[in-house]
């Protein structure tokens, strides 16, 4: 894959017959998925996997990333190995190109090695030495998700009622949209949740798709459409502005998602005085992001440290990101 991705960047233009969006005054967000769809940019968005016969003749495992920022336009990242969690780690090289729809109607990749195209769910790409890659659109989905509580789960929202999340809102498919905090009776547990990333294909950084789980309404794990990107502490499955995920498990846009975390919460003692700090662990779509990792401080957003029992809290931070599913086992 050396030879591929070295210093190759690939020139690409993914187009379809629709015409172009007008611009808006402010970043869109869709929370409907079948509106999403009605989007020329969505079918195109999202990731593929494909062996590829390399210059030399190596067959190696390819992915790719596409990642819509509206108006026909495109980041495409190449990822040497497959994707994150499906082959594909921080060691392996990883290229970022760029695509744009043309006025042809056409999908063209133009570059002084390669050639190709995109169609019928497939990135094509041959090179002039005759090697070739052929990437499959896929659709990933977590092994946990629609995970079934156990018997001493606490059941926090299942579509049905908001006994748990006084004031909470209702959104499309019976979820919960963000902006709520539980009722509070947790101190260590294990959470199971799952959630959706609104589509905002105009939106940049932390206006794309912006919530966070806090646990123990204190500590944030970052919820947001960072799908293809780096990875960082404020990306989906960082701990804010402590750590980031071990491998950026972000799907892309309208995909429901899930986080299972283990959490041990701070010992105090009688005086109130901080006698140890709390652990977690976290899984993102069935791969562990956050191995047992030691809480040093709150994050951002929450409330102060302090002994339990507190709730959960989903933040809002003026997106509409969705929730379902959720339960808590405790453990004290």
């Amino acid at each position: 894959m050396t030879r591929l991705l070295r210093n190759d960047t690939i020139a690409l233009a993914m187009t379809v017959l629709i015409p172009w969006y007008a611009v808006c005054a402010g970043p869109r967000e869709i929370t409907n998925p079948e509106e999403a769809k009605a989007d020329p940019d969505f079918a195109i968005q999202g990731e593929y996997i494909g062996p590829g016969i390399l210059p030399g003749g190596k067959t190696e495992q390819v992915g790719a990333q596409v990642v819509a920022l509206g108006q026909g336009r495109f980041d495409v990242y190449l990822l040497d190995g497959g994707l994150p969690g499906h082959g594909w780690t921080r060691e392996n090289l990883r290229l970022k190109t760029f695509a744009e729809r043309d006025a042809t109607g056409t999908v063209v990749i133009r570059h002084e090695a390669w050639t190709g195209q995109f169609a019928d769910g497939k990135l094509q790409l041959k090179h002039q030495e005759g090697s070739s890659l052929e990437l499959t659109k896929i659709e990933r989905k977590s092994p946990t998700l629609g995970a079934k509580p156990p018997e001493k789960a606490v059941i926090l929202f299942d579509g049905t009622n908001l006994d748990w999340f006084p004031g909470g809102q209702l959104g499309p498919d019976n979820s919960l949209v963000a902006g709520v905090l539980s009722k509070p009776a947790f101190n260590s547990c294990t959470i199971h949740l799952e959630f959706r990333l609104t589509w905002m294909p105009e939106a940049r950084g932390q206006a794309r798709a912006n919530s966070g789980v806090y646990v123990h309404n204190c500590y944030e794990i970052q919820v947001l459409d960072s799908f293809g990107l780096e990875g960082r502490d404020n990306e989906c499955g960082g701990i804010y502005s402590l750590k980031a995920p071990d491998v950026n498990m972000c799907f892309p846009p309208m995909t429901w998602q899930t986080y299972d975390i283990d959490f041990t919460a701070p010992k105090y003692d009688e005086a109130g005085n901080k006698i140890a700090n709390a652990r977690i662990t976290v899984r993102h779509n069935g791969v562990v992001i956050h191995d047992d990792y030691e809480l040093p401080r709150a994050t951002p957003g929450g409330q102060p440290e302090g002994p339990g029992p507190r709730g959960i809290q989903l933040q809002g931070h003026g997106c509409h990101v969705q929730y379902r599913n959720i339960w808590v086992v405790p453990k004290d």
